[in-house]
C-alpha cells in the first residue's frame, strides 16, 4: 500500500521502520523541529531523523488543518494514513481522504485509557496488563472502531519507560498484522463500548508532585509510572528533589506523613499514610541522577524534616 505516516516521538519509530519494510511510505508528516537544551539548538523529532535516513519526504506543518496544507496532502494520493503519536488533531476532511481511512496505533486496550498518556497511567494506576489497539480514526479522541488488539503484562519492576519501549515494538508488530487485514478486505471493525472508557490525561510537570498522605503503594506506582518523564518529585526545604526509585517499608506509626524518619543502607525512609517508603534513587537540582547512598556520601539530609513543603 501507499502510506502517509504521521508520527513524532521515539514511540512511533518502530512502527515507521516496519511499515517501510512492507509498504511504500510516500511521505512522513511530523511536528516542527523545536529548540532544546541550554543552547536552544534546533532538534529534529525522532520520526524525522529516521525518515531522513531512509530518504523519505518529510513534511512538518505548523498546523495540519491549515487549508493550504490540506490541499497539499490531498494531492499525495495515499491508500492509508497511519498515525502514531503525531500530536495534532486531524480534521474530518483529512480523515476521509485515503481509501482505507486513517489508522491509529494507541497505547492501551481501548476503550480503557483514552487520551494522551495511556502508557504512564497504566503503571500509575497499578494495572497488571496493558497493550495496543489498532483502530480506524474518527473525529473523537480515541473513539474509533477497533481493528486489532495485542496484550502485554506489566511487571512489578516495570516503569513508564520500560513499558513504553516494549509497547512500541508490540505496536509495530500489531500494526503490520492489521494492515494485512485491511488491505485484503478482511479487517473486522469493532465499535468501542463508551460506558467502559477511562481517561489518560496529558502529563504535566506537577503531575509528579508526591502527596505523602497517600498510601505507600500508590506513591511507588506514581514514581514508577512517571519514570523517566515527567518524574515524581518532592520538596526538601523548598528545593526540588526528583525521586526516581523507591521501595516499600513499614513502621513509624507515630510520625508525620512526609517526614524523613530514618536512614538505612539503601536510602532514606519517608513516612506515608500507611507505613513508609525507602527512597533509593534521587536527583537534586543542579546534580545528576544517582543512587541515594551515593548522594548521601557527599551531602546530608536532616532527619525529621517534612518533605513537600
Amino acid at each position: 500500500m501507499k502510506v502517509v505516516f504521521m508520527g513524532t516521538p521515539e514511540f512511533a519509530v518502530p512502527c515507521l521502520r516496519e511499515v517501510c519494510l512492507h509498504h511504500e511510505v510516500i511521505a512522513v508528516i511530523t511536528q516542527p523541529d523545536k529548540p532544546k537544551g541550554r543552547g536552544h539548538k534546533m532538534q529534529h523529532p525522532p520520526v524525522k531523523e529516521f525518515a531522513v535516513s531512509q530518504g523519505i519526504t518529510v513534511l512538518q506543518p505548523e498546523r495540519i488543518r491549515n487549508a493550504e496544507f490540506v490541499s497539499e496532502l490531498r494531492n499525495i494520493h495515499a491508500d492509508v494514513f497511519i498515525v502514531v503519536a503525531y500530536g495534532q488533531i486531524l480534521s474530518k476532511e483529512i480523515l476521509d481522504m485515503p481509501r482505507f481511512g486513517c489508522v491509529n496505533v494507541h497505547g492501551s486496550l481501548l476503550p480503557e485509557l483514552r487520551g494522551a498518556a495511556p502508557i504512564q497511567w497504566a503503571v500509575v494506576n497499578g494495572d497488571k496488563k496493558t497493550g495496543v489497539t489498532i483502530m480506524h480514526m474518527d473525529i473523537g479522541i480515541d473513539t474509533g472502531d477497533m481493528i486489532l488488539k495485542s496484550e502485554m503484562e506489566i511487571s512489578d519492576d516495570d516503569t513508564g519507560g520500560s513499558v513504553h519501549d516494549k509497547m512500541s515494538e508490540l505496536g509495530a508488530k500489531t500494526l503490520l498484522e492489521a494492515l494485512v487485514q485491511i488491505e485484503s478486505g478482511v479487517a473486522v471493525r469493532e465499535k468501542q463500548d463508551d460506558s467502559k472508557s477511562t481517561h489518560a490525561p496529558l502529563l504535566k510537570k506537577d503531575t509528579g508532585f508526591i502527596n505523602w498522605n497517600e498510601p505507600s503503594d500508590k506513591i511507588i506506582k506514581l514514581i514508577k509510572g512517571l519514570n523517566p518523564w515527567p518524574t515524581a518529585y518532592t520538596l526538601y526545604n523548598g528545593e526540588q528533589i526528583k525521586i526516581w526509585n523507591a521501595i516499600k517499608s513499614s513502621g513509624f506509626a507515630n510520625k508525620e506523613c512526609g517526614e524523613i524518619v530514618d536512614f538505612v543502607s539503601s536510602g532514606f525512609v519517608v513516612k506515608t499514610q500507611d507505613g513508609a517508603i525507602i527512597v533509593t534513587e534521587i536527583q537534586v537540582q543542579g546534580s545528576k541522577r544517582m543512587s541515594t547512598p551515593d548522594y548521601l556520601r557527599g551531602h546530608s539530609l536532616t532527619k525529621n524534616t517534612i518533605l513537600g513543603k
